[in-house]
C-alpha cells in the first residue's frame, strides 16, 4: 500500500473527537510510510488531514476542483496540488492516484465519494480496499442502512464484503498493510 485516499468533511463537526481521530489516523498512516491523497482543502477535517500529514513528515497530494480553488479553500502548502475542472474529475484522479480509500466523518460529499468507489469495486473497475473510520459511532446509521439494503435484496455484496468498518485507528490502518 503506497497511497491512501482519505475522504472527509470540509467542516469540523460538533465534537472535537472527530479532529482528534483524524489526527490519530493521519499519524498512523504517515508512520507506516503511506502517502495521502485527499480533497485538497484547507478547511474542516480536510485541513486537519493536511496539517497533520505535514507536521509529521508525510507526503500529501490534494485534488481540488477549480470552483473550490477559486473560493480560496485550497491548501497551497501541501506536497502536490492538482486543480481539476469539476468533482467528477476530482474523484477519478483521486481513485487513479490511490491504492485504497478511507472515509472519515463528513457530509453528503464524503458519502458520495465513498459510495462511488465502492460501486466501482462492485462492478470490477478496481479491487482496492474501502474503509470507514467509525469515530464516535458516526457511521452506525449508514451501516444499518446497508444492512437494510441487503435484507431488501438491493446489494450484490454485503457491506462486510464491500468495506472495512473500524472505530480503532490502529486496527483500521493495519487492515491496509
Amino acid at each position: 500500500m503506497n497511497k491512501i485516499a482519505i475522504f472527509c468533511g470540509s467542516k469540523m463537526g460538533n465534537d472535537p473527537v472527530y479532529a482528534t481521530a483524524t489526527k490519530e489516523l493521519v499519524k498512523e498512516v504517515v508512520s507506516n510510510g503511506i502517502e495521502i491523497v485527499y480533497g485538497g482543502g484547507d478547511v474542516g477535517l480536510m485541513g486537519v488531514v493536511a496539517e497533520t500529514a505535514l507536521e509529521n513528515g508525510g507526503t500529501i497530494t490534494g485534488v481540488i476542483p477549480d470552483k473550490l480553488y477559486e473560493m480560496e479553500v485550497a491548501h497551497t502548502g501541501i506536497t502536490k496540488l492538482y486543480r481539476v475542472r469539476d468533482m467528477h474529475e476530482r474523484k477519478a484522479l483521486m481513485a487513479d492516484l490511490s491504492d485504497g480509500f478511507i472515509a472519515l466523518p463528513g457530509g453528503v460529499g464524503t458519502l458520495e465519494e465513498m459510495t462511488e468507489v465502492m460501486t466501482w469495486a462492485t462492478i470490477g473497475y478496481h479491487n482496492k480496499p474501502c474503509a470507514f473510520l467509525n469515530t464516535n459511532d458516526y457511521y452506525d446509521h449508514f451501516i444499518a442502512f446497508f444492512d437494510h439494503m441487503e435484507e431488501e435484496g438491493f446489494l450484490y455484496k454485503s457491506l462486510s464484503e464491500q468495506a472495512i468498518v473500524e472505530s480503532d485507528v490502529g486496527k483500521l490502518v493495519g487492515r491496509f498493510l
